[in-house]
């Protein structure tokens, strides 16, 4: 019988790896709770009248932006007469949870003061806040409207007591000679109760224009006034007529006027006349027929300067002295040579004088003197003085085939804006042509020179054809008075001398009629007319004059006027297409020549090529130049599946190129494509780009990952594309350089983000 063996007894350790598990998930659910505790935010309690809009979980509290809180809970309040907003606010902020800070709703309003919140039309309502220091607090009631302007802002606040608040409104503007300086903060009924205190905010900048004599008034709205010599009709801007407004000046006679002190109330004055804020001249006359004071107006070139503001008829009412208010800005140009008149209407079989006057009336004007000292006393003219043929500016002379309606007076117009008048018209000595004497305005008169073309604007023109009918006239002024336009259209030519001859076109086709002519060659003319334009960057530089066949009958020949730019048209090298409508799922342009018809496109001469007269008309627009600027690289590939000239070369999914030409290569086993980078954007490209087709959708389908759909972009389904990336490294790029171009990107170079400095 054999022994039995003895069992070898050991102790095991009482620790096991298991317990590592519980302990990890013990200590991660202590840092999460200590985590959701430090970032938990600060509850308060918001009153508001009503919780329209408010949602929970959604409303957010905004601060200059920011968000900074939201509503975690909305009830009733307690005693119905409101709501209970619960905001967990970021706990950073709870030093500025004070008994004064302020909370109110933000909603889209629109009104004729203007459109506020419209962020909110896509994010939804919001409550804004007013963080200030101070005692802590956890309840607040929310304010029923925005808050007024703060009076710690830098600059002027000051009060207005009217007798009526009128059309304004907080925000209302405060103007300054028609500059906005500041706004209406807020207003409120008087101690007395019969009173209107208004209080306003200058803008720092504009503060030391308010002193201790500035007169206010209210510029609200339109002051109308009317009677048998016609209407008044009065607004300081189109805003203030929208939305209320003050505006304010200070009396000529008060210039030295000490600063104001803003704790000294201001009086709001009605309007202007009832301010005062302009300067009194005084005014013999010798007859005060038509002139009705506080109705009559003082006017210079049509723009009025004062108003009459009374008229005293002396003891023995010979010898009527009327009062001007004139506004402040004309202290200055009154000098002793400055003249008044008054202009009445006059209809006789020798023309009309005065036209204006019958629909506002009689009405004095002035014309400021250039010589003399300052004067506030003057005696009025029997009529309108004449015209002085000294004065300065440029004196031409235009010579014309017949008169037509323009008189003595008519307007010259540059660009439908006055800068001159006719001064005289007479015969000429071989008694075929009509010279006038024509005035240019000292401001204007650098506007002629040599290369400057004189027409006739006077009456309509019409014009028509299948695209419409096209109505003109230069003004409503020319219509009835006639008058004479001009163009520059070289403003580097030489200048003229005084009394310069100048040819008077009989309209603006014929002055512009000038350039040199051209001769384009083509197999059709379809579309083509007289008339049809040729444009370079959307700006006509020509016309066609004539379309005719040649006298093989082979081609047709189309003459066209280059009246712009000639020198750098005209020049071999020199390309000329037909825009036509392109219609197609790939691409569509030029829509506007549905309606209007084609027209004809140039690319100039890109060097000094010698003066040529005849070019071919190519059928549509030439492929890019590789040698134009910009970056010319070259991508090989194995085929060129959908890439064609003129498809664009995106980075980030923006144009930064595009495809110029395609070829193949000198073995003919690869597809070069020609692209080019604008010069903007070739530091994007280094030794490292990748470059891949961007053009249709790739699919990659597999029964375990599933389908994968990518494109570029939808524009790249359609038309088809180029897309390259950068790495982050510094291997410069030479032009013409050869890249490979792949038929799709790696996940790696989707990734690459350098930060590369675009050139200016």
């Amino acid at each position: 019988m054999s022994e039995l063996a003895q069992p070898e007894i050991r102790r095991t350790s009482s620790w096991s790896a298991i317990w590592v598990l519980p302990l990890l998930a013990l200590a991660i659910g202590l840092w999460l709770l200590w985590r959701a505790f430090s970032e938990a935010g600060i509850e308060i309690r918001v009153h508001f009248a009503d919780g329209d809009g408010i949602q929970v979980s959604k409303t957010q509290v905004i601060y200059k932006g920011i968000p900074v809180g939201k509503v975690v809970d909305l009830q009733v309040s307690p005693d119905m007469q409101g709501v209970d907003a619960t905001i967990e606010i970021n706990r950073e902020a709870e030093d500025y949870l004070s008994e004064n800070t302020r909370f109110w709703l933000v909603r889209p309003r629109v009104s004729l003061a203007g459109v506020t919140g419209l962020e909110t039309l896509v994010s939804g309502i919001y409550i804004a806040i007013e963080p200030v220091k101070g005692e802590p607090a956890r309840t607040f009631k929310a304010l029923s409207e925005p808050p007024a302007l703060s009076d710690a802002l830098p600059g002027l606040h000051i009060t207005l007591k009217a007798d009526r608040l009128g059309s304004l409104d907080q925000g209302s503007p405060v103007f300054y000679r028609q500059i906005q300086v500041g706004q209406v903060k807020s207003y409120r009924l008087g101690e007395d109760q019969r009173t209107v205190e208004i209080q306003i905010f200058i803008q720092p900048a504009y503060a030391h224009l308010v002193r201790k004599h500035t007169r206010f008034w209210n510029a609200s709205g339109i002051s109308f006034s009317g009677g048998l010599s016609g209407f008044k009709l009065r607004t300081e801007s189109l805003v203030s007529l929208a939305t209320g407004g003050i505006a304010f000046a200070t009396p000529e006679h008060r210039q030295d006027s000490p600063p104001t002190d803003p704790a000294f109330p201001f009086r709001l004055y009605e309007d202007f006349e009832t301010a005062e804020a302009g300067f009194r001249v005084q005014l013999q006359l010798d007859d005060v027929s038509g002139l009705q004071p506080g109705r009559t107006p003082v006017i210079f070139n049509g723009v009025q300067v004062g108003t009459l503001r009374k008229i005293d008829m002396g003891r023995d009412f010979s010898r009527p002295i009327a009062e001007l208010t004139m506004d402040p800005r004309t202290e200055e140009l009154l000098l002793g040579s400055s003249e008044f008149w008054v202009v009445k209407p006059s209809i006789s079989l020798a023309g009309i004088t005065g036209l204006e006057a019958l629909v506002q009336g009689n009405f004095i004007a002035v014309r400021f003197g250039r010589e003399g000292s300052m004067a506030r006393e003057f005696s009025i003219r029997p009529k309108a003085p004449p015209l002085d043929v000294n004065a300065p500016g440029l004196h031409l002379v235009l010579s014309t085939d017949r008169l037509g309606s323009l008189d003595v007076g008519s307007p010259l117009l540059y660009r439908q804006m006055r800068v001159g008048s006719v001064q005289n018209y007479q015969l000429a000595p071989d008694r075929r042509t009509v010279l006038l004497d024509v005035h240019i305005e000292p401001d204007y008169a650098g506007l002629v020179n040599a290369s400057t073309r004189f027409w006739n604007a006077s009456g309509i023109t019409l014009k028509g054809g299948l695209s419409g009918v096209e109505v003109k006239s230069e003004s409503l002024q020319t219509l009835v008075l006639g008058g004479i336009a001009f163009d520059t259209p070289d403003l580097q030519a030489p200048p003229v001398p005084r009394s310069r001859r100048f040819a008077l076109f009989a309209d603006e086709g014929q002055a512009r009629e000038r350039g040199r002519l051209i001769e384009l060659r083509s197999a059709r003319a379809d579309g083509l007319s007289e008339g049809t334009p040729l444009r370079y960057r959307g700006l006509q530089v020509g016309r066609v004059e004539q379309v005719r066949l040649s006298d093989d009958l082979a081609a047709v020949l189309v003459d066209v006027r280059v009246s712009q730019a000639e020198e750098r048209i005209a020049r071999a090298g020199s390309r000329f297409w037909v825009v036509r409508p392109e219609l197609g799922l790939a691409r569509t342009a030029n829509l506007d020549t549905l309606v209007s018809g084609p027209y004809l496109e140039v690319q100039p001469s890109p060097g000094d090529g010698a003066p040529r007269r005849s070019f071919e008309l190519l059928a549509q627009a030439p492929q890019a130049a590789v040698d134009a600027d910009g970056l010319a690289l070259v991508l090989s590939a194995e085929r060129s599946g959908s890439v064609e000239a003129g498809d664009p070369v995106t980075y980030r999914q923006v144009p930064v190129g595009q495809v110029a030409r395609l070829e193949l290569g000198p073995t003919a086993d690869r597809v070069l494509i020609h692209i080019l980078i604008e010069p903007r954007y070739a530091p994007l490209v280094r030794g490292g780009s990748r470059f891949w087709n961007a053009s249709g959708v790739d699919v990659d389908f597999g029964l375990l990952k599933g389908m994968q759909v990518r494109t570029e972009s939808v524009e790249a389904i359609v038309a088809g594309g180029i897309a390259f990336a950068t790495p982050d490294e510094q291997r410069p790029v030479q032009p013409g350089q050869t890249f490979v171009l792949f038929d799709e990107p790696q996940a790696e170079w989707l990734q690459w983000a350098p930060k590369i400095p675009l050139r200016q």
